[in-house]
């Protein structure tokens, strides 16, 4: 009885502190993370059925020709570590060695080009759930790691964008409405083992996933929620092209050459007080390309990108940071920009690959980060919605993803 009560105590001690496993930070020698089911694939991050193949890339600046390892870690619907053996999800093993694809030719930057396939001949994922890809140095040090999903179709999903009926946020809410429905699963007690994962542009900062249908309809779960399922919508993301080094392109006005090419923006200001405008752009996203070679993986090259942002003087002393998903969203601190007071004008610059970027400007004071102080908040913008599902059967020991659905704000309605 006392080694029981000890055992209770001791996992319920675990539980409580469980810890969340959320992206690490590469350091500055680790460039152009790409982590996609496929070249086309719009996803910008993984989320793929059993089986099916997905990749990451990245870029080593040191030009030491390391030999890393990756590491797969099987989560909760929650991103806590699952109780699970690794031979309950892995086939094979991880932690192999993974070398250099090829190194960069012709470039005034070296760097290696990494490329990991799974599955492969070593490594096969058999379970569904969220997962942590970890690389790690030959010292077991973590150098940066990165979330997918893998996910079983047992769920059909019905979902749309809606303006909030709040009319405090009418002008700048997105509201994601949706509804689940039995496939071959019969779902028991879903209000307590059925949850739910909203994306906003893939990107898991902002998700929202403490959400519980309102009500059923015969197997069929529904989420009519109003601003608990509401997003901002944001404004769209400005641009730029480098895949030419010595040309400029529409967003480009000056290039000169100093150890590497370096690309001159046209200035940005705050949108944040004007009417919206629509603007293609990609979500966040960056397409690696250049046209002075034939193979982007190691024939683009990398540029300085020079950024320039005129504010108001009501944004005060505000750090001002630039981000997109080649910073993973992050506000990093190579990300922020200097305020030039006589000019007034923050200025910075920016290592990155040749290739097609999207990019926009956010705020922080006193660690509170605001997103849409400067480009404005528009309930018109279009986003692109993810919605995972996830299931745990009674006295299982994971959270399977039995569903994905999605929809687009271009079609929002009232």
């Amino acid at each position: 009885m006392k080694q029981l009560i000890i055992y209770f105590l001791f996992g319920y001690s675990l539980g409580v502190n469980a810890q969340i496993l959320t992206e690490k930070t590469p350091p500055e020698f680790i460039k152009t993370i790409i982590f996609k089911a496929s070249e086309n694939d719009k996803s910008q991050f993984p989320i793929v059925r059993l089986n099916e193949m997905f990749t990451l890339q990245f870029d080593d600046l040191s030009g030491d020709e390391e030999t890393y390892y990756y590491k797969i870690t099987h989560c909760n619907a929650d991103w806590t570590a699952s109780n699970l053996l690794k031979s309950e999800y892995i086939k094979g093993m991880d932690e192999q060695p993974l070398r250099p694809e090829s190194n960069s030719y012709a470039t005034l930057q070296s760097y290696s080009h990494y490329r990991l396939n799974l599955p492969n001949d070593l490594t096969k994922i058999t379970l569904t759930g969220n997962y942590l890809l970890s690389i790690i140095d030959r010292f077991g040090t973590e150098l940066f790691s990165r979330r997918f999903v893998v996910y079983n179709p047992l769920v059909s999903i019905q979902s749309e964008i809606k303006r909030t009926r709040d009319l405090q946020h009418f002008d700048t809410k997105q509201v994601v409405q949706f509804s689940i429905k039995e496939l071959g699963l019969h779902l028991q007690d879903p209000t307590s083992n059925v949850k739910v994962a909203v994306l906003q542009n893939y990107c898991w900062n902002n998700a929202i996933t403490n959400l519980k249908p309102q009500f059923t309809i015969g197997r069929e779960l529904i989420y009519k929620h109003d601003l608990e399922s509401a997003f901002d919508g944001g404004n769209e993301y400005f641009y730029f092209d480098s895949k030419e080094l010595r040309v400029t392109s529409g967003a480009t006005y000056q290039i000169f050459q100093n150890k590497l090419f370096e690309h001159v923006l046209f200035g940005n200001i705050s949108r944040a007080n004007r009417v919206y405008t629509y603007n293609p752009d990609i979500n966040g996203d960056f397409l690696i390309n250049t046209l002075d070679g034939r193979n982007p993986d190691n024939e683009a090259d990398y540029v300085w990108i020079h950024f320039s942002l005129e504010l108001p003087a009501s944004f005060g002393k505000k750090e001002v940071y630039v981000y997109g998903k080649f910073s993973n969203y992050e506000l990093l601190d190579i990300y922020k920009l200097t305020y030039h007071e006589e000019k007034r004008i923050h200025q910075g610059k920016i290592l990155l690959k040749q290739g097609f970027y999207n990019y926009k400007f956010a705020t922080k004071e006193q660690n509170e980060e605001n997103f849409n102080e400067i480009g404005g908040n528009f309930q018109q913008t279009e986003n692109n919605y993810t919605i995972l599902v996830y299931y745990r059967a009674p006295n299982a020991l994971y959270d399977q993803v039995i569903g994905l659905g999605g929809a687009n704000s271009s079609n929002i309605s009232r």
